[in-house]
């Protein structure tokens, strides 16, 4: 991966209206260091997955072209598909209004985004009963991967 530095300007530094409509991007970080990312299949428009980028995991997407994020559980880097294959290759990124998400739009390289098998991580809808029991419904019935 080239080492090409990602300069991020401070979102603090830009008055609003330029942070929230103007073309300098300046991802607003949380106090974690972390921003919201969300991933959606760039041809079918599902959303894939939903998973936490710092600012190294954000270069290193806009650099290789493809979806790194940051695993709190592991507290490390992870390149998606790294280990199971399921590269994310990147078409566009953008950022909300605020510029305090960011959504991926990807071509997976291999079917399945969500670690347990399904394509999406969003396998399941949630439902109440007519008694009030909440319960999961499965919308994908079958995973993909493994």
């Amino acid at each position: 991966m080239e080492d090409a530095p990602v300069d991020f300007a401070a979102a603090s530094a830009l008055s609003r209206k330029d942070l929230e409509e103007g073309d300098i991007f300046a991802p607003r970080f949380d106090a974690d260091g972390l921003i919201p990312a969300i991933t959606q299949h760039n041809e079918t428009g599902d959303v894939l997955m939903f998973a936490w980028m710092n600012a190294d995991a954000l270069a290193n997407t806009i650099r290789s072209g493809e979806a790194w994020y940051w695993s709190r559980s592991r507290n490390e880097l992870w390149h998606k598909g790294a280990t199971s294959g399921q590269i994310q290759k990147i078409i566009e990124i953008r950022t909300d209004c605020d510029q305090d998400v960011v959504l991926l739009r990807v071509v997976p390289q291999r079917a399945g985004a969500c670690h347990v098998g399904y394509n999406s991580c969003f396998f399941r809808s949630v439902h109440q009963s007519e008694s009030g029991q909440t319960r999961l419904t499965f919308e994908e019935t079958e995973k993909v991967s493994k």
